[in-house]
C-alpha cells in the first residue's frame, strides 16, 4: 500500500469557504445575488460552486466579469458515472463560470461505473492526472456521504488515491457527519485531510428544533433538540460562532463551507471565521457521542439522497 505525508495538503484552503447553492435562489433578484457573490470575493475567501444550483454559475460568471481581478479559488462539483460524464461536466461547468481551470475539482461519482472503478484503484486514477497535466484541475477530493463510504474506506485501504486525491469532503456540523464510523475512524487515523460541507446545518438549532418545516427532514428536527442543550451549556452565544468552532475542533478539517445569499449572514461567516477557537472538549465528546449513535442507528442504513 502506497502511503504519503498529508500533513500539508490542502493547507492553503481559506477556514471559512463561501457556498454558492443560495445564489441559485430566482426568488432574489439576479443583481443583489450578484452584488453578494462579490462581496464575497471581495474578502478573500475561497468558492465552492456546481452547476447543479440552479442558475448559480451564471451569478458567479457575471460576479467575475465584473470584477476579474478578484476571481476566487474555486472547489467545483464534477459528476459523472464514467469519465467520459466527468469530463464533460468539468467542460460544462468550466463553460459557465468563464474560467479556464480549477484549483479543486470535487469528486461526485455516485455509486455507478466510476465508484467502483475508483474503489478498486482502476483507469480512473490515470484519467484525473490527465485532467491535471492539462491544466483543467489542479487537485482533487472526494465527496463522500453515508451511501459512498464503502467507496472511500475500500480506496483507502488499497492506497489507490494517494498521490491522485488530496482530501475528502462531506457533510459535517453539530447535526450531521456524513461518513460512516469505519470511514471517519480510516480518515482521522491516516490523517487525511478533511473539508467540512453545510456549515451551520441549515440555521440556527433553535430554529430547526422549534419551527415547523424549518428542517428539511424530520431526523434533522430531533437532533436539534439533542444538540440545543449542549449548544445551550457551551456559553457561546452564536450558533455560526459555535458552529466554525466545531468544524475547527477537529484536527483535519481544513475548512467548513457554508452557502448564504445574505449580505448579514456572510459577514457572520467571516466574522466567526477570525481566530477560530476550539469548542471546550467536554462539549465536542457529548457531540461526537451523538455522532456515532446516528451513524450507525441512521445515516448508514440511509437510502441515496434520503438525508
Amino acid at each position: 500500500m502506497e502511503t504519503t505525508d498529508n500533513s500539508t495538503l490542502l493547507t492553503d484552503l481559506s477556514p471559512y469557504i463561501y457556498g454558492t447553492t443560495r445564489l441559485g435562489d430566482d426568488q432574489i433578484p439576479f443583481a443583489e445575488r450578484v452584488a453578494v457573490a462579490r462581496a464575497a470575493m471581495a474578502t478573500g475567501v475561497w468558492f465552492h460552486a456546481s452547476n447543479q444550483y440552479n442558475d448559480a454559475n451564471n451569478v458567479l460568471h457575471s460576479a467575475f466579469a465584473q470584477s476579474p481581478s478578484n476571481i476566487p479559488k474555486l472547489i467545483v462539483k464534477l459528476q459523472g458515472d464514467s469519465m467520459e460524464e466527468l469530463r464533460a461536466d468539468l467542460h460544462k461547468n468550466l463553460k459557465q463560470l468563464g474560467v479556464e481551470s480549477l484549483e479543486i475539482g470535487q469528486l461526485c461519482l455516485g455509486t455507478g461505473a466510476l465508484a467502483h472503478d475508483f474503489a478498486n484503484g482502476g483507469e480512473c486514477y490515470r484519467e484525473f492526472q490527465k485532467l491535471k497535466e492539462q491544466g483543467l484541475v489542479n487537485r482533487f477530493v472526494l465527496e463522500v456521504f453515508p451511501w459512498t463510504s464503502d467507496t472511500a474506506y475500500r480506496a483507502l485501504l488499497g492506497g489507490y488515491p494517494a498521490g491522485s486525491v488530496d482530501g475528502y469532503i462531506y457533510y459535517l456540523n453539530p447535526l450531521q457527519r456524513f461518513v460512516t464510523n469505519e470511514l471517519w475512524e480510516l480518515l482521522n487515523e491516516r490523517k487525511e485531510a478533511q473539508i467540512a460541507l453545510r456549515t451551520v446545518a441549515g440555521g440556527p438549532v433553535h430554529r430547526l428544533r422549534d419551527v415547523p418545516g424549518a428542517a428539511w427532514k424530520e431526523y434533522l428536527q430531533k437532533r436539534a433538540v439533542e444538540v440545543a442543550p449542549i449548544f445551550e451549556r457551551s456559553g457561546v452565544e452564536n450558533w455560526t460562532e459555535f458552529c466554525l468552532r466545531f468544524a475547527f475542533s477537529f484536527d483535519q478539517i481544513r475548512a467548513t463551507v457554508g452557502s448564504t445569499a445574505s449580505m448579514e449572514n456572510l459577514n457572520e461567516f467571516i466574522a466567526a471565521s477570525k481566530n477560530i477557537q476550539p469548542l471546550p472538549a467536554g462539549i465536542m465528546e457529548e457531540i461526537k457521542l451523538l455522532h456515532h449513535r446516528w451513524s450507525d442507528e441512521t445515516d448508514r442504513h440511509a437510502e441515496l439522497w434520503s438525508m
